[in-house]
């Protein structure tokens, strides 16, 4: 029987890991880039113009959202470490997206080197 660790490691031979030294130029050159964290970790912080799309939800998120819908998109994606990334890059290839590419690392790497998120803000109420 096969762990969640072992579909992450077999999901990682099948799709192109960014390393994080060349993230931010694939993001540049990326159509979209996309959180697969869950809702509360998207709002916790993000990367810079990131689109939240969990895990969960994603192949749904895709198949109803016109913008998201050309086979040639240039995809990023990133969660916390890599593998829900993984797991989400080669459902996506599944799905026919030729160009996917997932953050090494995630979003723990990003934070470790000291790149730069985006943190909303909530409003408040006196």
């Amino acid at each position: 029987m096969k762990t969640a660790h072992d579909l992450v490691a077999i999901a990682k031979t099948h799709v192109q890991e960014v390393p994080l030294e060349s993230a931010e130029d694939a993001i540049r050159d990326a159509d979209v880039l996309l959180d697969v964290r869950e809702t509360e970790e998207y709002a916790a912080g993000h990367l810079p113009g990131a689109i939240h799309a969990s895990r969960g939800l994603l192949e749904f998120k895709l198949s109803s959202s016109p913008e998201l819908s050309s086979r040639d998109l240039k995809i990023v994606l990133y969660c916390k470490t890599s593998g829900r990334a993984a797991l989400a890059a080669c459902s996506l290839h599944d799905m026919g997206y030729l160009q996917v590419k997932s953050i090494a690392g995630g979003m723990d790497a990003w934070l470790a080197a000291g790149k730069p998120i985006v943190t909303p803000t909530m409003p408040k109420f006196d």
